[in-house]
Order: structure tokens, then sequence, then C-alpha cells
């Protein structure tokens, strides 16, 4: 009846969305979705930077400068530059979250037919919106130590895979599997880009949350190390993981030239990202109450992870592989004889949710991985949550 375009003609949903209606069910422990904990949310901080913002109610209310306000630039500007990983004004683009900068790259960017190398696993929603925007997906595999960038190597040597437009990765702490992308292979994935002359994007809304281990340095960060990286390197980053998703505050650091694009583009699509919680941000940072209450968080994420390595450990033994996270918000898992996919029915009938980790793969999935969030639940409901995730699974294999 209607004349869609073609990425629109059958679209798939979020394999991950798709769970949430199950999230009402009275008595549900959910390991499904990579929200935050509520309960950690700094309530009275962002109250005190909410009433601040207010006290210039113009600045919240009327349209903003597509890029983001002046106030909130300077802050991410100084969190950057804390980070390690500085950068200038005209480099920095406020978005409605982190998945916005990616949308808008793609935009920018990518062609369809064009090559845009993943890490496999992937991110999900990554997936989708390259599907949409028709590009070429090649996945390259990750181990603990992330991204195999030695296999990225020999297939750009070997002429096995065109030269992509893009490669993203989740380097620290990675959505799915956990991994972080270890600094030597960093600093060749970028001798890789200046080679081969293609753009890494790296989505890092976790970096701040490391309970464990040292920190390695952002892709960004690194370029300095890498004469001429930094014109291949695009850096997603996000406050939905450390202060809240309600606030809708990501940003883009890019080379001019894409960023002042990314800028053009998103006049199309929202015109600015919503000034009041820009404002409420600027003045939460400004206060500096994210560095006062980051260790609250990473304190609480290190004790539920634990707990959740512990459980699963005791509860399913040999039953299950995985890599205990130094950071984040996930464990990734692999069983030994169970399909997650027949494991989910009678998981949510013993009401416990999980990902399963075929929606993770662009292609030639692993049947037997999943995806278990740490970081909502408290620690008795995920030790209660890994328990009815072990009789679910006596249940699967009989």
């Amino acid at each position: 009846m209607y004349a869609f375009t073609s990425p629109f003609a059958n679209p798939a949903g979020s394999p991950i969305r798709e769970l949430f209606k199950y999230l009402s069910e009275p008595g549900m422990i959910s390991f499904a979705g990579g929200y935050p904990a509520s309960d950690l949310f700094d309530v009275d901080g962002l109250a005190a930077a909410q009433a601040r913002a207010y006290s210039l109610p113009t600045r919240c209310l009327q349209y903003g400068p597509t890029d983001g306000l002046a106030e909130l630039k300077a802050q991410l500007i100084a969190l950057m530059a804390q980070r390690g990983s500085p950068c200038a004004s005209d480099e920095l683009l406020v978005t409605t979250g982190s998945q916005q900068g990616l949308d808008l790259l793609l935009r920018v960017m990518v062609a369809p037919g064009d090559v845009v190398v993943t890490e496999q696993p992937a991110y999900p929603a990554t997936l989708q919106a390259l599907r949409l925007q028709q590009a070429k997906i090649v996945t390259v595999p990750v181990d603990a130590n992330g991204l195999d960038v030695d296999h990225l190597g020999g297939l750009l040597r070997e002429g096995k895979i065109a030269v992509p437009k893009l490669l993203y990765t989740v380097p620290t702490f990675a959505n799915p599997t956990g991994a972080t992308l270890s600094r030597e292979r960093r600093i060749a994935l970028l001798k890789l880009a200046v080679e081969y002359r293609f753009v890494i994007v790296e989505d890092d809304p976790y970096g701040d949350l490391r309970f464990a281990g040292d920190p390695v340095p952002s892709m960004l960060g690194l370029t300095e190390e890498v004469p001429g990286s930094r014109h291949w390197v695009v850096h997603f980053s996000s406050l939905s993981k450390i202060v809240a998703p309600g606030l809708r505050v990501g940003w883009t650091v890019a080379p001019p030239e894409i960023a002042r694009r990314c800028v053009v583009a998103k006049q199309t699509v929202d015109l600015c990202s919503v000034p009041w919680t820009q404002a409420v941000a600027a003045e939460y940072l400004a206060e500096g109450s994210l560095t006062r209450h980051l260790p609250k968080i990473t304190e609480a994420y290190r004790l539920k992870c634990e707990a959740m390595c512990a459980a699963l450990g005791d509860r399913l033994g040999d039953a299950i592989r995985f890599h205990a996270p130094q950071g984040g918000m996930f464990v990734w898992a692999q069983l030994a004889a169970v399909k997650t996919s027949e494991l989910l029915p009678n998981a949510i009938a013993e009401k416990v949710l999980f990902v399963p980790g075929t929606a993770f793969f662009a292609e030639q999935a692993d049947e037997a991985s999943l995806r278990l969030s740490f970081a909502a639940p408290a620690v008795t409901a995920i030790e209660e949550g890994v328990a009815r995730l072990a009789r679910a699974m006596e249940a699967t294999g009989r």
C-alpha cells in the first residue's frame, strides 16, 4: 500500500528492546538491558544543578546552538582533557545521546555499499544503523583483549577485504563482551588507520566505569603517539551510563571537517539537543559533582560484578565460560551444551531475563553465547537471578 524506502521495507527492530515487555511482569529480575542502576543516580546533585540552570530560564527554554550550549561544551572539553584526550571547540558536537552521533556520522560518511568494519560480537544498535544505511558490514573477531587487530591487518594486507570507510569499536569495557582493547592493539590499530586511511569510530560510554586493573588511554588520547592518526579518529561519549540516561547528553569529538558536516546533518534532525538538559549537565559538571559521585558508582558495580561472577561459577560451574570484566556493565558468556535461544523461554518462566548472544552478531552467530548486565539489579537480586538461570538451564537440558 505504501512506498517505503528499501531500508525500511522490512526493518528489524532492536532485539534487546523486544525483551522489555517482560520487565513489567511481577518479580522479574533483568540482566538484559544495559540500564545503569537507578538507585545510584545522583538525584540531589542533579536537582541542585537543575535549580542553578533554571536561574537563567531563557537559556533552558529557548532554542540553542546546533553544536551545543557553549557552557556545556566548555565543561565537556575540560572533561576530555581530564581523561587525557584534549580537544578543541570546533572538534566537539553535543548530541542527543551518543547514538545520535553515530547516526550523524553515517549520514555524512557512508553511502550504500561502503564497507564498514565492526568487531564481532558488536552493539546491536550499531549493526541496525549500518544496515539501515545500507553499508556492507565486515566483521573482525574479538577475544579477552578486544578486537583482533592482527587479523584485521592480515585481511587488509592480503586484499581479502576492501579498505573500509569506517571501523567501529567499543574498546573499553565493550558492549557486549566487557573486553578492553590492550594498549598495544590500540597503537597497532591507529597505525593501520593511518596506513590504509580509514576512520576509527571509538565509542566510549563506559570508560569511566573502571573498578579493577590499570587504566588504558583512549584511542583519541593515544593519537599523540602515532603521527597522523588524529585525522582518523572519531570519538563518541555520553553521560547516560555515568550520570543519567534521561539527560540524553552525548558528544562527538571529530576532525573539524567531519564535525562541521555532522552539525549540518543535525540541523535537519532536531535543530539542537535539548537546551534544558544541556544546561543541567553543564551545571552538574561545573560543580564537580561527577568527579565526586563516580567512585560511588564504580564501587557499587565492582561489588555487583563480583557477585555475578561468583554466582555464575558456583551455580553453573563447567556449564558456563566467561571472562570477568575490569569495568563497565556486562559479562559475556558461552554455555557448554545449551542454545541460549532455547534457554530464554525457560528463563522467562523462572522470572529472569538475559539477552541471547545471537543479537550481537552480523554473521555466523554463536548460539551458545549470552550477555548478562550486572549494573541495575541489587547484589541479592543478582544472586537470586543466577539461581533462577541455573534452574532454567536444568529445565532446558532435560
